[in-house]
């Protein structure tokens, strides 16, 4: 409510003859309104200039206005009561009030009053809520009134008269309902900003609702507000990709006319063609910055006009202290211009804060908005990307691009302006500095000038350190933590934990040290910003007062130029780290747009084509010629195939033949060098090795699609999913571990094929399905799916296959061999060739499938092994990964212990002691400034200068070196700190059983590794280092305002109650959000991580926009807790700096009231420092929160110490004889497993021995416990009841180490890691070259590996996709051969190779492992025809146990598997 006051009709008149009878005279009249006792404006000025700046404001503006609304509609606003009763109240008074007073004046007033509710009525029309526009003029309004009301009020009092007081109530904001809004009924929980009023939207207050709630109580999800649309992915990336596709158009463009160029002449060379290789990078790096300036520059643009106009206040507040202080020396000056100088200080240091944090809040939100950018982009990106390009970037370094790289460029949002905005302040303050010091500024720019450089250096230095060193060894560490988790199951079998320790330990030591070099570097650079305003004014006072004796240092002259100084400050310390933002966000740039301009799929490798009717081939390939990479060497030469519409297509070959290659170039996988692909019809596609989401199966089979329940119960029975589901806790509701962890070959192959047949596609492109699976199986799922009678008859299907009994059911077979089908026909027709197909058919006839269809953790591990309670919820009962959850309430004590404890009191105490002395210094070298200020002055000089500066110059070169020495202490703390928890974090995880794994996404660990472990080694340190420092600066400035006003205190302590009361606020709410955040953010890094593996199978099921959805609901789940965050941060500094604009404005009343006491020098002083208390008490709570929201990452990574742990390694006391086992002898004693307590034993009771140098087959059902012996013996599981015994040893008493190094498997899932072939095989360097050659010729690798061109040196890809699955099976052959220890156990080892490679493997083991114990899981059934026992699993227990021939005569389950299998 504002009172407006308007003159009455005599007074007006009075007014205007005077005005008229002195002719045109100025308005103001400078006696009566400054040089008096008591100011005012002439009574001309106040009827005339102040009456007619609203209205000229409103009349100019109103069409632009109008035309903005006419733009932007946002739908029409329902008017309530009250609104119609205040728009009907006011002209009723402006017309009762111009009837008593019949001026033009009055009359215009009305007139505007009419137009402005001209301009309510259409803002609520077009649905404006909160009315710039309006607020302004209100505003402009009320300042111009409030002369004329004082006025009016001293002419009252003075003449005590009765007349009343005509006024005019206006109403500043006109409040409409907007919950009749249709606009916003569409979210549940919107943002307030929205609807909030101008006032609130610049004061933050809009947002105070949200921290009332998490101080009540702990923020959830559930209570954050939805984002606003146009901070949603679908919103910002939809608009954003056609620009970005345009601009790789340009690139592509020029890369082609590059080409073209080069291909005119010679071959380029080959630093030429690095050359260009940078310069594409820097070009895509330069067209996304670009893409992105379009988008958000203009949004941007209003944040720079707000820091332009926080300078302008900035830079008026030393001029207005310059005024007090002269006010401060005249005697003779009336008091209420000191003041009026206090209160003008006052609201330019409001105005100020209100601009900046405009800015900031502008600059974040472009921030978020281009984080949401980039990661959708490399999202999409992902999902085209073609094979060779995704080999050059791991899944690792993908994440890395969306979490350390965005962060990056929304660090460069924050700061871009102050490259440009800092050399211009710069110069400003050196400007105004020569106005008080004459030449002498010239020795403050050659400080600068000194500064600058040694800072610049500093910056490129640490930016080289970061990007070659810092940024390798991360993303190098990631990569293998990522590998690690990928493979975490043959680590545990193979014992290789400690070498993959020392791998991740080696990579985080040289991140440290470059982390180190970093902060020492860091370390000069803080102590050159924050020594830099004594560096500046030592230099600038000390040639001052040397040049020339008559040159006095006054109050004046040192404190307004000391408060120039302390703004120079900001521009100084922002500059080189904007300039190092900048450099590092160029290189972030650079690696996103090198990822984004990367080769993507050709569109034209397949021709899709509509089904036609009528008999036609569906898929068609004419002499086709395909690689994996454009310029690679091809993988499939002069194909032609022509698949008849309907028809059974097999296609087999060795190992290394190109079958997989050749699905891949129907789906357009690979690269196309020539010839025609046409596929006619919708393709599913089964992969050799099946991809698994982490999600129920049900949602697994579906893949996105409606159920459809008939057919779903057809497609599982088909799949013989049907008996799994009844062992699963939950049926087909239960959860499935990420990437199928819990799920067996066969099982998750199943899966895949069911997901594929309930698509109903009409080409079905098979990838050996039936490989894992055991004979009874295989058959089923080929009679009801793939066979002639099978669900999928009349679909067309090609079938990849090693298996030879089904091949004569096939239409067509076709035969590759080194890429080349050189034959093709049906069954008979090629037996009746007698080639080298008859041949291959002939040799293995006899040879089938059994049994090999087995849990890798039984499916009863489905749950997560957890400490709580065994009664389960039934819908929490196939519940098994453990979301991200966040902690509640602030962080607990521990925590800071456990970091301060890493640390060491002894370094806490000297960190502490420095601090303060650094302080110390600091205060000394101000009191001591101030007292020159006050010397008197003899004879036009001041005595003792030299002394003075001398004095002055020790001081804060003390204060120097203390900077120096505690940022470094700091950051070394850090180091250490940051050193053990991850250690503690690497081994904590490392350590943890598979269950661990089952339940825990490797998204979540990542995020701990990469996010956490980054903020602990960076946020922590810097955040103490800024708390610390601010703690200190702030009691030397409450020491200087009581030294100097004593009487502050009775202000400075509620303010400093109102302080910890609104920070107490803040803490709880800010730590919650920041929780929120990060839990949010891992399910991200799971998505990403699970896409890039299934990219293959997604494109070809033609699912990408389903995905590209979901990943938009986890970053915009992900915002909607990072958006409050930042904006808590902006709600705090502008409540908090107004806390410390009003010690500004206590500290000045309060020296204006003392003028007679107080010394100019103490006010100086005092009040020059009381400007700084507003940024020290916002930057005191911001650090403290952001140690305190960082040290939650210390929280979540020690999260993983209280999880369940694995046995010792080692064993403690006496070792094991270094050659145990020496006989091999294996004994089973009523052993029992299970997988978590509470659930039913997956082994009852097993007794049984095994002797010396026998072969033991192991065969069974599905989930008839086969594997679970396998764990037990490496006790990947521990026994639940009974012992095992290796050669008289109990292996639950040694250690989990020397048991697994001395016990050798060979799994069914084939694991490389990156790395050369020979980490692969010997990671512990035990053994020598020559044993490593030996050990390859036994495998069938020596001839391979030989003409590899490293030879044992080759580089595996991440998983070793750049060998064939087969040839990776080989290579974990080698590996069982190189340990050659007496105990071997074979998982389904041969389940991805063919018959042939198969058969070589099975001779390799007979006659290397003839010394040896030989246990195996039986995949074929001629592997174990020859051994000397056969035990038949069945629900736990053994039922058959003899050699193969006597279970044969006993006609027991063993015989009925034999003769599925066609053997007897």
């Amino acid at each position: 409510m504002a009172t407006l006051s308007y003159p009455s009709w005599d007074s007006t008149s009075r007014t205007r003859l005077r005005c008229h009878a002195g002719g045109f005279t100025p308005l103001p009249d400078w006696n009566r309104t400054w040089y008096t006792a008591n100011p005012d404006l002439t009574q001309c000025f106040q009827n005339t200039v102040l009456v007619w700046v609203p209205c000229i404001y409103l009349w100019l503006l109103v069409p632009f206005y109008c035309l903005h609304l006419y733009c932007h509609d946002n739908g029409r606003i329902r008017m309530s009561c009250l609104c119609a009763a205040k728009m009907v109240r006011l002209p009723l008074l402006c017309s009762n009030f111009s009837v008593f007073n019949p001026s033009l004046v009055v009359f215009v007033c009305f007139f505007y009053k009419i137009l402005v509710l001209c301009i309510i009525q259409l803002e609520r029309v077009r649905g404006c809520r909160s009315s710039v526009f309006l607020f302004l003029f209100w505003v402009l309004s009320v300042v111009c009134s409030l002369v004329p009301l004082r006025a009016k009020i001293q002419l009252a009092i003075d003449e005590v008269s009765p007349e009343t007081l005509k006024t005019l109530s206006v109403v500043e904001l006109f409040p409409w309902k907007t919950t009749h809004s249709l606009v916003f009924h569409l979210s549940q929980n919107p943002c307030p900003v929205r609807d909030a009023s101008f006032l609130s939207k610049i004061l933050f207050w809009w947002f105070t609702g949200l921290v009332v709630k998490g101080y009540r109580t702990p923020l959830e999800a559930e209570d954050l507000w939805t984002l606003r649309e146009e901070d949603t992915s679908n919103k910002i990336i939809s608009e954003l990709q056609q620009n970005w596709t345009a601009e790789c158009a340009k690139l592509q463009k020029q890369e082609k006319a590059l080409a073209s160029g080069a291909a005119l002449g010679s071959r380029l060379p080959d630093q030429a063609q690095l050359l260009r290789k940078l310069q594409k990078e820097q070009s895509s790096g330069f067209f996304l910055l670009r893409t992105l300036a379009r988008k958000f520059g203009p949004y941007f643009l209003t944040g720079t006009l707000c820091i332009i106009f926080h300078d302008a206040f900035m830079f008026a507040i030393p001029q207005v202290l310059s005024l007090l202080l002269g006010f401060m020396k005249d005697a003779d000056a009336p008091l209420w211009k000191g003041y009026f100088y206090a209160t003008l200080m006052f609201l330019l240091s409001c105005l100020q804060s209100l601009f900046n944090h405009q800015y900031m809040y502008t600059c974040f939100t472009v921030g978020m908005r281009v984080k949401t950018a980039v990661m959708g982009l490399v999202y999409r990106k992902s999902l085209v990307i073609n094979s060779s390009a995704r080999r050059t970037c791991t899944v690792g370094e993908i994440v890395n691009l969306v979490s350390a790289d965005t962060q990056k460029l929304m660090d460069f949002v924050v700061y871009f302006n102050a490259v440009w905005l800092a050399p211009i302040e710069i110069a400003l303050c050196l400007f105004f500095l020569w106005q008080h010091l004459g030449p002498s500024a010239l020795a403050g720019i050659a400080t600068v000038i000194l500064i600058f450089p040694l800072n610049g250096f500093i910056a490129k230095k640490r930016s080289k350190l970061q990007v070659n060193a810092g940024m390798k060894f991360m993303d190098g560490r990631i990569r293998l933590m990522n590998e690690i988790l990928n493979g975490i199951k043959i680590l545990k079998f193979y014992a290789w934990e400690k070498a993959f320790l020392e791998q991740v330990l080696g990579y985080r030591e040289k991140e440290l040290k470059a982390l180190k070099k970093s902060q020492i570097l860091y370390s000069i650079s803080i102590a050159s910003f924050n020594s830099s305003s004594f560096l500046i004014a030592f230099a600038m006072f000390g040639v001052y007062v040397m040049l020339d004796d008559r040159n006095v240092l006054d109050a004046q002259k040192v404190f307004v130029s000391m408060a120039i100084i302390n703004i120079l400050k900001t521009p100084l310390s922002q500059l080189p780290f904007a300039i190092s933002t900048t450099m590092q966000a160029l290189v972030s740039l650079r690696r996103l747009g090198k990822y984004l301009c990367s080769e993507e799929l050709r569109a034209d490798n397949v021709s899709k084509a509509s089904l036609s009717s009528g008999k036609t081939f569906n898929v068609i390939v004419d002499n086709g010629t395909f690689s994996w990479a454009a310029e690679g060497p091809p993988c499939l030469k002069r194909i032609n195939v022509r698949v008849p519409r309907g028809s059974l297509v097999a296609v087999v070959g060795h190992v290394g033949s190109g079958k997989s290659s050749l699905l891949s170039a129907m789906l357009g996988e690979t690269e196309k060098r020539s010839g025609q692909v046409t596929v006619k019809g919708s393709v599913a596609y089964v992969p050799q090795q099946a991809w698994i989401q982490n999600a129920t199966v049900q949602d697994n089979v579906l893949f996105g699609r409606e159920k459809l329940k008939t057919w779903y119960q057809r497609v599982l029975e088909a799949c013989a999913l049907l008996p799994d589901l009844d062992i699963l806790p939950a049926g087909d509701a239960t959860e499935i571990g990420e990437k199928g962890l819990n799920l067996s070959g066969g099982q998750k192959q199943r899966v895949s094929l069911a997901r594929a047949v309930y698509r109903k596609a009409d080409v079905y492109l098979l990838d050996d399905p039936l490989s894992a699976v055991d004979a009874h199986v295989g058959q089923h799922i080929f009679d009801k799916v793939i066979g002639p009678k099978g669900v999928l008859r009349g679909k067309t299907r090609v079938l990849v296959t090693h298996g030879t009994s089904f091949l004569p059911q096939a239409d067509l077979i076709l035969v590759l061999v080194e890429g080349e089908i050189t034959e093709s026909g049906s069954y008979q027709e090629l037996l009746s060739r007698h080639g080298a197909f008859a041949d291959f058919i002939h040799t293995r006839s006899n040879e089938q499938l059994i049994g090999g269809d087995t849990t890798n953790t039984n499916l009863q591990s489905m749950e997560p092994v957890t400490e709580m309670d065994q009664e389960q919820v039934p819908e929490d009962l196939g519940k098994l990964t453990e979301a991200d959850k966040a902690h509640t309430g602030r962080v607990r004590l521990e925590m800071y212990k456990k970091y301060f404890k890493t640390i060491g009191l002894a370094i806490i105490i000297l960190i502490v002691f420095l601090y303060a002395f650094q302080q110390g210094a600091s205060l000394a070298y101000n009191y001591w400034l101030s007292m020159w200020a006050d010397d008197p002055v003899v004879n036009g000089t001041q005595l003792d200068t030299d002394l003075k500066l001398a004095v002055f110059g020790a001081l804060g070169f003390a204060q120097g070196i203390a900077i120096f020495g505690t940022t470094v202490a700091i950051s070394i703390c850090g180091i250490i700190a940051s050193r053990q928890l991850h250690m503690d974090l690497l081994v904590n995880v490392l350590r943890s059983p598979m269950s661990f794994f089952e339940c825990t996404p490797s998204g979540n660990l990542l995020n701990r590794f990469a996010k956490e472990i980054d903020a602990i080694d960076c946020m922590v340190p810097d955040g103490l280092k800024m708390m610390l420092s601010y703690v200190f600066k702030l009691m030397e400035v409450c020491i200087i305002v009581l030294m100097a006003t004593p009487f502050a205190a009775v202000i400075i302590l509620p303010l400093a109650f109102l302080y910890a009361f609104v920070q107490s606020f803040y803490v709880a709410t800010s730590c919650q959000l920041r929780r929120l955040e990060a839990v949010s953010r891992s399910p991200i890094y799971t998505h990403f991580n699970e896409t890039v593996q299934g990219a293959s199978v997604i494109r070809a099921f033609g699912e990408q926009s389903r995905f590209i959805l979901q990943a938009n609901k986890r970053v915009d789940f992900n915002q909607t807790s990072y958006f409050p965050r930042f904006v808590a941060t902006r709600w705090l500094a502008v409540n908090l700096e107004f806390v410390g604009n009003v010690v500004v404005l206590a500290a000045a009343i309060l020296s204006v009231m003392g003028r007679s006491t107080l010394s100019p020098g103490i006010v100086g002083l005092a009040v020059s420092h009381s400007l700084q208390v507003t940024g020290i008490l916002s930057w005191i709570v911001r650090s403290w929160t952001d140690v305190e929201n960082n040290i939650v990452s210390v929280e979540r990574v020690n999260e993983y110490s209280d999880t369940p742990k694995e046995a010792s390694w080692n064993t403690e006391g006496t070792p094991l004889p270094l050659a145990w086992p020496q006989s091999g002898t294996i004994e089973f004693q009523d052993y029992g497993l299970q997988y978590r307590k509470g659930l039913e034993l997956a082994l009852k009771g097993i007794t049984l021995n095994v002797d010396k140098r026998e072969k033991v087959g192991i065969v069974g059902r599905t989930g008839a416990g086969k594997s679970s012996l396998a764990l037990g013996i490496f006790r990947i599981l521990e026994a639940a009841k009974g012992k095992i015994f290796i050669d008289g040893v109990n292996i639950a008493d040694i250690g989990l180490h020397d048991l697994r190094s001395r016990v050798t498997i060979i799994p069914q899932d084939p694991i490389l890691f990156s790395g050369s072939l020979r980490m692969n095989l010997d990671p512990f360097d035990t053994y020598t070259d020559e044993e490593i050659w030996s050990s390859l010729e036994l495998a069938h690798l020596k001839t391979f590996v030989s003409n590899l061109p490293d030879k044992l040196s080759y580089e595996c890809s991440e998983g070793g996709e750049n060998l064939s699955l087969g040839q990776r099976q080989l290579v974990c052959l080698a590996r069982a051969l190189l340990r050659k220890t007496k105990i071997l156990v074979l998982d389904e080892a041969t389940a991805a190779v063919d018959l042939e490679t198969d058969t070589l493997i099975q001779s390799t083991i007979r006659t290397q492992f003839e010394d040896c114990t030989v246990l195996t899981i039986a995949h074929r059934l001629n592997t174990i025809m020859d051994y000397t026992r056969v035990i038949v699993m069945d629900r736990g227990n053994v039922c058959e146990m003899d050699s193969p021939a006597n279970l044969i005569s006993q006609r027991g389950q063993f015989y009925r598997m034999c003769l599925e299998a066609g053997l007897v």
